[in-house]
């Protein structure tokens, strides 16, 4: 597994208990009392850090590249899951997958931005960078699951919207706008859940949502901390300070009422327990459901439309 640079005197130190581990097995030396201090100091010192991390730490473990993706979470929660395919304009954008799916027996319309694990993966899903085509999906298929009241459930994991040529020739910055537009008006119950990186449009593009929660070492932000360093310092090498600034972690941005609730994860991370991780979403996502059915269609749209109207507002 890779290891993250603030991560190393972990590792220093369970390689000293796997060494007392081979030298125990190999002379036959009752070692265990020194093997059990290494591991409760290694298990003390992780609990420690990961309660404390700094939000470029926590970037870090956002982007880390064994990270569950979309598919790892449909897999783990939902059952007959059906992808649907295409905007119907001729392209399928693969940085955005959704399609029908069972979460616990209730029918949801699931959809997600899309990481891959190795090069040909990430090539294939454009590292997570939506075209126009991929927003345009992701609305046709919100309209279907408004038009047959099936609650939408949206997993995002994006460094942002793709900015190439090729984006802003097909209108970029308009699909998303249209689709902050149609999906304040849906009828049905929107979760949003931020599992990695939630960078700008690219984000809230598939985050206009009645609840939008964040994982704990995940980051939500209008800009990413490298982008906001070469603006404001011309240095991108000041993302740490910029990470700061922002505000871009969970207690931050619940303070603010950007995001509804924080999804804690495994100790070191969502990437070191998929199955856990996947358990305490699915937790989240059918609360928020079962909190959600008792409105009537303009109930939600209603609370939707204002929970976002009042973001920025602040009275000194």
């Amino acid at each position: 597994m890779t290891v993250l640079d603030f991560e190393k005197p972990i590792t220093e130190i369970q390689e000293k208990i796997d060494e007392l581990k081979k030298i125990s097995l190999e002379s036959g030396m009752d070692l265990d009392k020194e093997i059990e201090t290494f591991e409760q100091q290694a298990e003390d010192y992780k609990k420690e850090l990961y309660a404390n991390l700094k939000p470029s730490q926590k970037l870090q473990i956002a982007r880390h590249p064994e990270r569950p993706n979309f598919l790892d979470y449909v897999e783990n929660i939902c059952t007959d899951f059906v992808e649907l395919h295409g905007d119907r304009t001729g392209s399928d954008d693969r940085a955005i997958i959704g399609g029908l799916a069972r979460i616990d027996g209730r029918t949801v319309m699931i959809v997600g931005t899309m990481k891959g694990k190795s090069t040909k993966e990430n090539l294939e899903y454009n590292f997570g960078m939506p075209q126009p085509q991929g927003y345009r999906k992701a609305l046709r298929l919100f309209k279907h699951a408004d038009k047959f009241n099936i609650p939408i459930v949206t997993i995002i994991d994006t460094p942002g919207a793709y900015p190439g040529i090729s984006a802003e020739e097909t209108n970029q910055g308009g699909a998303i706008a249209v689709n902050l537009r149609e999906m304040a008006k849906l009828k049905v119950p929107v979760i949003a859940v931020i599992s990695g990186e939630g960078c700008s449009g690219g984000a809230l593009g598939l985050a206009v949502a009645n609840r939008v929660y964040l994982l704990e070492h995940a980051y939500y932000t209008v800009i990413s901390p490298e982008g906001c360093a070469s603006i404001l310092w011309r240095d991108a090498a000041k993302a740490p300070e910029a990470a700061e600034a922002l505000k871009i972690t969970a207690p931050d941005l619940m303070k603010f009422d950007i995001i509804d609730g924080e999804i804690k994860e495994p100790l070191g991370g969502a990437h070191h327990d998929y199955k856990v991780m996947s358990e305490e979403l699915k937790k989240t996502i059918l609360s928020a459901l079962d909190e959600l059915s008792s409105q009537s269609g303009e109930e939600l749209k209603k609370s939707r439309y204002e929970k976002f109207r009042k973001m920025g507002a602040f009275l000194e």
